[in-house]
């Protein structure tokens, strides 16, 4: 199968999984089942298998940024990168979207933070941890 059409079909993947976030950030089958599990446990299957497929023999490695760079010159493995972002990704969305509701954020407030999360994972995710500490109703556990 061509590299981009399995990189269009784990994005349309991943959207499904943010779509169902941003419409129901406290539904459990939303932020746990499809986007908390299912959708990032595809992703991740999908990366091993294109890691194991296009990983071995590949010049690069992760001890420099130059060993990186030359890494995700292979076309497959930097595939497998950007699934491994999506899987990630939308795993921390749902968490957020878990934890928002746990601790009794406002909805709205946990939906400023996913599209942040989804553009750019670690500034959506220190986004909501700001917010979360701004406007916590009660005492954030540990």
């Amino acid at each position: 199968m061509p590299a981009e059409t399995i990189f269009s079909a784990a994005n349309m993947l991943a959207m499904a999984g943010w779509l169902a976030l941003l419409l129901a950030p406290r539904a459990r089958w939303a932020n746990w089942r499809l986007a908390g599990l299912a959708v990032p446990g595809l992703l991740a299957a999908l990366y091993v298998v294109l890691l194991a497929i296009h990983a071995p023999g590949t010049e690069g490695g992760f001890s420099s940024l130059a060993g990186v760079a030359a890494l995700f010159r292979t076309e497959g493995v930097l595939l497998a990168g950007w699934v491994h972002y999506l899987a990630f990704d939308l795993f921390i969305g749902a968490w957020i979207c878990r934890r928002g509701a746990a601790e009794g954020m406002n909805d709205w407030l946990v939906r400023l933070c996913l599209p942040p999360t989804f553009l750019a994972g670690p500034a959506g995710l220190l986004l909501f941890l700001g917010l979360r500490l701004a406007f916590a109703k009660r005492e954030i556990p540990a």
